[in-house]
């Protein structure tokens, strides 16, 4: 199956008087249903810069840099929606966010959005369809630093570089239940190359966002949580 091939960085800016800066999510990165919103319309959102903002978890202006790559261009072909009206859920660290969807083109994923996590519809198979006997769900979400807050951010302890969801925690990916088998650190660089992470496995579960920095510096790695669906 496609694997990414480029490293997507989203740049830091300020907002509102304060910085609010997005984490680069390293990974190679549907029809409208009624009352979503579609990512092209939050990037109708520009000041005057041209920078494109949208909102945390929080309701804090999340802003990114002209130069972050991320057009209404690129959210079209990815035909990306904010809100499918599913939810992914991890229960054990009290997340609890719409699920998105988008597509990799020009073999990249980049989640428009700061308050949902985006499962990809053209690598491994929907979440609908997993089954045991199916392949990978990956989903991709972002994690902020500077203060903001992204769902990315509840998987992540970025004083010990570790993820806060345990072996044997369940996600819940569109109302079926994973159990959480192990988590890994990688390099954004180091991503687009792991055979194992972007392996079409029957019944598996790809969960990746960046892992920020203790310091507050731009995320140099990514952190990558697989399950298992539950029996």
């Amino acid at each position: 199956m496609p694997r990414p091939q480029r490293i997507t960085s989203l740049a830091p800016s300020r907002a509102r008087g304060r910085a609010w800066a997005l984490g680069a999510l390293a990974v190679l990165m549907a029809a409208l249903v009624a009352g979503a919103l579609v990512a092209s319309d939050l990037l109708r959102q520009h000041d005057d810069r041209g920078a494109v903002t949208g909102t945390d978890l929080h309701g804090n202006t999340v802003q990114l840099d002209p130069d972050s790559g991320l057009t209404p261009k690129l959210v079209q072909e990815m035909d990306a929606v904010v809100d499918t009206g599913e939810r992914f859920t991890v229960p054990s660290v009290g997340l609890d966010v719409p699920l998105g969807s988008l597509d990799m083109v020009h073999d990249t994923i980049t989640p428009p959005g700061f308050s949902s996590a985006y499962f990809v519809r053209n690598l491994g198979v929907a979440p609908g369809s997993a089954t045991s006997t199916a392949g990978t769900v990956f989903v991709a979400l972002h994690s902020l630093r500077g203060g903001g807050v992204g769902p990315g951010n509840y998987l992540i302890d970025v004083d010990t570089g570790r993820s806060r969801v345990a072996d044997g925690a369940t996600i819940t990916v569109a109302g079926i239940d994973y159990t959480v088998t192990g988590s890994r650190v990688i390099g954004k660089q180091e991503l687009p190359g792991a055979a194992d992470v972007w392996a079409n496995t029957p019944g598996k579960l790809v969960v990746i966002t960046c892992l920020q920095r203790p310091d507050g510096r731009a995320s140099t790695q990514n952190m990558v949580i697989t399950a298992q669906l539950a029996h």
